[in-house]
This record gives C-alpha cells, sequence and structure tokens, in this order.
C-alpha cells in the first residue's frame, strides 16, 4: 500500500511540474526559451537606400561575438546562457514591403522584439502594428524625431541615433554665428525624414531663418538631381545643405561638379556623412568639392588613426576579420551596425533571466552608460520621459580623404 501511495504521490508531482510548466510556456512571450532569444528587423538589402545593407551585418557580427564568447560575469555564452538569433528581412526601402515582412517576423518567426528596423516611411509604416500587439520595436535606424517624441502614445517605439531636428538645430546655430550673411540652399528628400532636417535647421537659425533663399525637394526614388542643383545655382547660394540618404547626396555632389557650381560652404547630414560615401563623392567629382563639407557624428570614426589603438576598435576589426572576412571593416555601415548591437545586447541582458517585453522595455527606458564605440564622453541615457538614447555630437569637417572632428561635444535632444 505504502508502495502504491509513493508511486502515486510521484506521478502527481510529476503531472504538477508539467504543468506550471506548460502554463509558464503560455505565459512566456514569443521569441523566448531557455536556450535562444529570436530577434528581428528590416533592411533596404536592395532598391534605392542598398548602401545601407551593411548594417544589419555588423549586427550579426556582435551577436555572433556575444554568442560565441563566456560572459564574464556568469560564464556563460550569448545573453544569460540564450543565444541570440538574428532574423532580418529586405524591404527595399519600400513601406509595403517593411509591412509584409514585420508581419513575418512578427507572426511567422515568433520574434520576441524588432531592433534597428531602417527607414524613417518605411518604420513609420509599422508603428501602429507593433504598438497594437505590444511588440517592442527598438532603436530604428532613423533619426526622425517622432520615433522618440511619441513615446507616450507609442510606449514601444524608440530610437537611437541623435534625432535629425536637433542635427539640423545644431547646423542652423553654426550658420547663423559663422556665416551670418551667406545665403542658403537646401536640397533634401521631400518626406518626413528631408523636412525633419529642414525644420531643424530653421529653427537653429532663429532670426536668420531668412538667409535660406530656396528649397529643392527630390524624391527618394528620382535618377537625377539636375533640376534641383541647377535651381541651387541660379539662386547663387553660398551655402548648400544636402538633407538626403546616400545615393542623392553622392549624386549631388556629382551634379555641382559638371555644373561647375562651388558653393562657399556644404552641410552633408550624419545619415550620408561617412567616409564610405565621401570616398564615393569624391570619385564622382573631385577634392575642392567635397574638401571642406560638415556634418556631425557620434561614433568613432573608423579610419580615423587616432581610434585604432582603442580597445573598441580592435574588438570591432577582430570580429569582423573572424565572422566577415571578405567585408570592407573600414565601412563604417558595418560598424554603426556593431555599436547599436552593442546597446541592443546591453537591454536584452537588462531584461532579467527570465524576460519579458515589459521588462525590456523597462530596460530601454532607463538607459544609462557609456557604448564604448561612440566619441568619447558621449553617454547612451534615457528616461520614461527623457527617451533620446544618444544626443551628444561633433561637428566634423572633411579634409584629405578623412572627416576630422572639431569644437567641443554638443548636447541636443529633440532639437532642443
Amino acid at each position: 500500500m505504502k508502495r502504491r501511495f509513493g508511486v502515486l504521490a510521484a506521478a502527481l508531482a510529476a503531472a504538477a511540474v508539467a504543468c506550471v510548466t506548460a502554463l509558464a510556456g503560455a505565459q512566456a512571450d514569443p521569441g523566448i526559451t531557455t536556450k535562444k532569444i529570436v530577434i528581428g528587423g528590416t533592411f533596404p538589402l536592395s532598391g534605392p537606400a542598398s548602401s545601407y545593407a551593411p548594417i544589419p551585418v555588423g549586427m550579426k557580427v556582435y551577436f555572433s561575438y556575444i554568442n560565441a564568447r563566456r560572459d564574464p560575469a556568469t560564464k556563460k555564452r550569448g545573453v544569460g546562457g540564450r543565444q541570440i538569433v538574428w532574423k532580418y528581412y529586405d524591404d527595399g526601402y519600400n513601406p509595403a514591403n517593411t509591412a509584409q515582412q514585420t508581419r513575418k517576423l512578427v507572426e511567422e518567426d515568433k520574434v520576441f522584439a524588432l531592433f534597428g528596423g531602417l527607414g524613417t516611411e518605411p518604420q513609420q509604416a509599422v508603428v501602429q502594428y507593433l504598438n497594437q500587439l505590444k511588440v517592442p520595436q527598438l532603436f530604428v535606424s532613423t533619426g526622425a524625431t517622432e520615433f522618440d517624441a511619441k513615446y507616450s502614445e507609442d510606449p514601444y517605439t524608440i530610437g537611437w541615433q541623435p534625432d535629425y531636428y536637433a542635427e539640423g538645430t545644431i547646423y542652423g546655430k553654426y550658420a547663423a554665428t559663422n556665416w551670418p550673411d551667406k545665403k542658403i540652399g537646401v536640397i533634401y528628400q521631400n518626406d518626413d525624414y528631408g523636412k525633419n532636417y529642414l525644420d531643424g535647421l530653421r529653427n537653429g537659425l532663429g532670426g536668420k531663418a531668412s538667409n535660406i533663399v530656396t528649397t529643392q525637394g527630390f524624391a527618394v526614388t528620382d535618377t537625377s538631381v539636375a533640376q534641383q542643383v541647377s535651381a541651387l545655382k541660379a539662386a547663387k547660394v553660398d551655402v548648400i545643405a544636402i538633407f538626403g540618404t546616400p545615393t542623392p547626396t553622392i549624386r549631388t555632389y556629382a551634379t555641382m561638379k559638371a555644373l561647375s557650381f562651388k558653393p562657399e560652404e556644404v552641410i552633408v547630414n550624419s545619415v550620408s556623412a561617412t567616409d564610405t560615401f565621401m570616398q564615393a563623392a569624391l570619385a564622382r567629382s573631385d577634392a575642392a568639392m567635397v574638401n571642406g563639407s560638415i556634418s556631425t557624428s557620434y561614433l568613432m570614426d573608423v579610419r580615423d588613426p587616432k581610434y585604432a589603438g582603442t580597445a573598441a576598435m580592435k574588438l570591432y576589426k577582430a570580429q569582423m576579420a573572424k565572422w566577415a572576412p571578405s567585408a570592407d571593416a573600414n565601412n563604417e555601415l558595418f560598424f554603426y551596425g556593431f555599436a547599436k548591437a552593442y546597446d541592443v545586447a546591453k537591454v536584452l541582458g537588462l531584461a532579467g533571466k527570465n524576460p519579458t517585453r515589459a521588462k525590456l522595455l523597462n530596460a530601454v527606458r532607463h538607459m544609462n552608460w557609456v557604448n564604448p564605440f561612440t566619441i568619447p564622453g558621449i553617454k547612451v541615457k534615457t528616461s520614461p520621459y527623457d527617451p533620446f538614447p544618444i544626443s551628444q555630437v561633433k561637428l566634423i569637417r572633411f579634409q584629405d580623404g578623412l572627416w576630422h572632428e572639431f569644437g567641443s561635444l554638443i548636447a541636443g535632444r529633440g532639437g532642443t
């Protein structure tokens, strides 16, 4: 009788454990198991913005590093012993494709969260869908101000890099101080991305906003900017501000060369101000046209000799050589993805031993650390009421094939 009771008790205990396990599994957020964390994003691997394709590859390289190394504190690989499974799809910089591929990530791949999805209009297309389903849309690869500023109505969405309005404001303040009497012309991508920059520029100029004598918009799918550059030349502007993605930015420099139009000063937005893109601009125009251009930066420059000996740069180069040996590690977009992935892994770790989307969002709203891949002095910091992770930048000037930092760190959150 005792033996039968013991067997029955063991069976009941096993059933209870199975029941609790089943209930825990039912309550767990998608994409989380004891072995892995599934995350994803959409990027333009093809189409008019395909020059950004290195970003998810750089993220993958960092995740591969995290999955392979043992954490010094926990002695486990990955994040808390879980491997990061990184899924990303091509949306061609087309919002309709972004919506389709995002649904695939959420409904088929069952991702825990989305990270780094690129493009203002493409990511705008899925904000409502993701927030309705309470799927985190984190560290979007766009500085459009709305991805941070609308935190109260879209709490599952947050940006990462300095916002475009604040960046435009910095250029406006610089122009008002250093070029108070020069006529400014703007060529910009005619969508929320370009308009965000333009609004910031006007804000920064303040009482000098009338110095903007012409604005020329273009569509991201346009194959020529000749009409817009011709209009800027006809207006005899002294300063040209280029607010576009890399391909039309490079095309603008080339068209200026073709039309023998050399303004005294050129502002180029940070999105297109990598050494890689500027080298392409040099090839399509010349040094006289490109040298002296100014922009802003918040990440270390992969090509800058002063960063070559840092632990962060050595780690980046070593991991690129190991996990993406055929890639050009000097392409800053790989570095951008690598740097962003550092913060991704950081917040995933802070979501705890039993991660949930709620815990992840809490971590994202309480960031306070130094990302080792940013310019020294910059902090990654947020609060429930201050949702702009990176807000400090330095002005940079292009000369002799490289960007050079100048001045002190400049802070600007949401255009302030």
